[in-house]
């Protein structure tokens, strides 16, 4: 049974949304969410944890809507789904030792003697790759490595089903986020836990997760098997953000069209933005639909995966050969 699900979710902030008829569904295994700063992937985490309520659709926890959920229901929820933010240091209360912020995690939810609190402590660092002595240190007493560790041990003292993982790396140097990657590989293993993995890095969610969605402005514009959509993606923002990373050998990016438009207001809110644009993208805004195992909003979505001409991608101010500029 799916443990989270977003259906139809729309979020705003004031009369601006933000999100827009979002569906995502969480089970076993990693789910990836993928998407530049500011496409509402945060927006709608908050959503998922409860702690913002969508303008229209409904967040489940298993078949119960979320926003229904009575008091009993609620800490139900928050042991099953634990948060894991982008930077420790904000996680963590910087007048609380590492200690002291997991135990407060394991008195909120379960009723321990101070022993049994403090070798459950000791038993999480431990898992987390942590010495003992670091209970004692506060935040700012630590590496980013080593409050990111203690984040995601506070977040497992309570045995969640779900981790939501918000950049859960990207505040850190590139050796210690693989540590953490290689955590988080090991901790799902043999916790069975399920995880919502949150990121712009399109490598960590080709490690970590078995499906993903790519947001842009709020809205998903692809979704399917990870491995798909990085090896062979057909929209052409999923393609921009794969040809974005740099390559080895210093071979510079391989990203083309016009990177900082803003979303168009009409039609197809990437076409501004799209090497492939066409008329039809003016006037009609896509829907997701199926195609070769996958979802994707894009009108032109069977011809990128038969092999596009070169004509059609030829110029880079946002529109394809021979198409009209907005």
């Amino acid at each position: 049974m799916t443990l989270l699900a977003a259906e139809g979710v729309t979020l705003a902030y004031g009369a601006t949304a933000v999100v827009h008829d979002v569906s995502l569904a969480m089970d076993e295994g990693g789910v990836g969410l993928i998407g530049e700063s500011g496409s509402g992937k945060t927006t709608l985490a908050r959503a998922l944890l409860g702690l913002v309520r969508p303008r229209s659709g409904v967040v489940r926890y298993g078949s119960r809507d979320l926003a229904a959920l009575g008091r009993s229901g609620r800490a139900e929820f928050r042991r099953a789904v634990q948060p894991v933010f982008q930077d420790g240091s904000e996680a963590l209360d910087p007048r609380m030792t590492a200690g002291a912020s997991i135990t407060e995690a394991l008195t909120t939810h379960h009723r321990m003697s101070r022993a049994a609190r403090r070798d459950r402590v000791e038993a999480l660092l431990a898992d987390v790759g942590l010495a003992p002595a670091i209970a004692a240190r506060r935040p700012h007493e630590m590496s980013g490595g080593q409050r990111q560790r203690v984040a995601i041990a506070r977040a497992l003292a309570v045995e969640p089903r779900l981790l939501v993982l918000d950049e859960p790396t990207s505040a850190l140097d590139v050796t210690v986020q693989a540590r953490i990657l290689e955590l988080l590989e090991r901790l799902a293993a043999e916790h069975g836990l399920g995880y919502l993995l949150i990121t712009h890095n399109l490598g960590v969610v080709g490690r970590l997760c078995r499906t993903s969605s790519v947001l842009f402005a709020g809205r998903v514009v692809e979704s399917g098997p990870t491995g798909e959509l990085l090896t062979r993606p057909v929209h052409p923002y999923t393609r921009a953000l794969r040809d974005a990373v740099p390559r080895l050998g210093g071979e510079p990016p391989a990203t083309t069209g016009r990177t900082e438009a803003a979303p168009a207001p009409s039609g197809c809110p990437f076409r501004l933005r799209c090497p492939l644009a066409v008329d039809r993208c003016r006037d009609e805004a896509p829907l997701p639909r199926e195609v070769e195992g996958r979802k994707v909003a894009c009108h032109r979505a069977e011809e990128v995966l038969s092999g596009l001409p070169a004509s059609s991608t030829s110029r880079a101010g946002g529109e394809a050969s021979g198409a009209p500029r907005q």
